[in-house]
């Protein structure tokens, strides 16, 4: 009888063993993906990350490190490069740093508008972009996370109207070549600063202003120390929803279908929610207290346009992107 018992108990457990050997990683235990980005716990994209970890609870666990809280920023990218982060939210700026093609969407005046990035990014010419991303940095880009355009605020009370009223002013922009050519196109004088460190530079003088989309500003409090706000647009300000590609490639078909599923439902909220905010928040910024303004935004785009194609960055963009990008809908 114990022989029997014993023999059958052998048998299953072999048989269990047989099977959890088939069985892909993903199934025999939920794993711990590590999330890391420079914005904070209030920010709408934090809320997009929660529902993003909802949708998917069932197969991972996602710990989010927001406020650079685990990475400087900047430096995301290097991390997910290396396999000391499955995913993230990084900049275009630092994908550009290694490809040089992508300068050009960093550039001022590219993307009119929320839609217009969107559908960029859904196109041929987006999975072109995103292609070069997966193929050379090892990163796949999940999609474009929009946080608003970017507007200058300014500690100064001095009026704006075209690039030359910007001479001087140092303007905090991040660390890195595209966004000082940002800063310098429309006419300041860029000032590297990190994001943490921008309410404190306002506040002691260390510089004059910084350009955020208006729920940034929200979120930051920027507009404590402040004076006005003056509406450049002159960027669509957005990040990029990654996963490092040995995360990526270790999910089933099924799995990164799921993946890539609750991806675009969370951006697509985000995305909605920034627009809503940013038409709130210019009427509660003028009610604070500040100067909220339009200047001349064709003297803005003019002269931007004309400080990028005499850039190096420009000899690196694909030939013709910029003219399809412009053409589409």
């Amino acid at each position: 009888m114990n022989f029997h018992v014993n023999r059958r108990s052998a048998l299953c457990a072999g048989a269990s063993l047989a099977a959890a050997a088939v069985m892909p990683a993903w199934a025999q235990a939920q794993p711990t993906l590590r999330f890391a980005a420079v914005f904070s716990d209030k920010d709408i994209r934090a809320d997009m990350m929660k529902m993003f970890a909802k949708e998917l609870e069932s197969s991972f666990k996602i710990d989010m490190f927001l406020n650079s809280t685990m990475f400087k920023q900047g430096t995301e990218l290097v991390a997910l490069q290396r396999d000391n982060l499955e995913m993230g939210n990084v900049g275009p700026q630092d994908i550009s740093k290694q490809i040089p093609a992508w300068s050009l969407l960093t550039s001022a005046y590219l993307f009119r508008d929320a839609n217009h990035l969107t559908n960029f990014f859904a196109s041929d010419l987006g999975a072109q972009m995103k292609n070069m991303v997966a193929e050379q940095l090892k990163v796949k880009i999940l999609g474009p996370t929009f946080f608003g355009t970017r507007q200058v605020g300014l500690k100064t009370k001095k009026k704006i109207n075209v690039p030359a009223d910007l001479a001087g002013v140092k303007l905090r922009m991040p660390p890195g070549d595209s966004w000082q050519l940002l800063g310098r196109s429309i006419g300041a004088n860029p000032t590297p600063m990190a994001y943490a460190e921008t309410y404190t530079g306002l506040q002691t003088g260390a510089i004059d202003g910084q350009d955020n989309p208006l729920p940034n500003v929200q979120n930051m409090k920027f507009y404590e120390v402040m004076s006005q706000i003056v509406l450049t647009s002159h960027l669509v300000g957005y990040d990029l929803l990654v996963v490092n590609m040995k995360t990526w490639n270790s999910m089933s078909p099924a799995t990164q279908k799921a993946f890539q599923a609750a991806a675009d439902k969370a951006i697509a909220w985000s995305t909605a929610e920034h627009l809503k905010r940013e038409a709130e928040l210019a009427e509660g910024f003028r009610r604070q207290g500040l100067d909220v303004y339009a200047p001349n935004t064709n003297a803005f785009r003019d002269y931007a346009q004309k400080v990028y194609m005499a850039s190096d960055e420009a000899k690196q963009w694909p030939a013709g992107m910029l003219d399809k990008i412009n053409a589409m809908k």
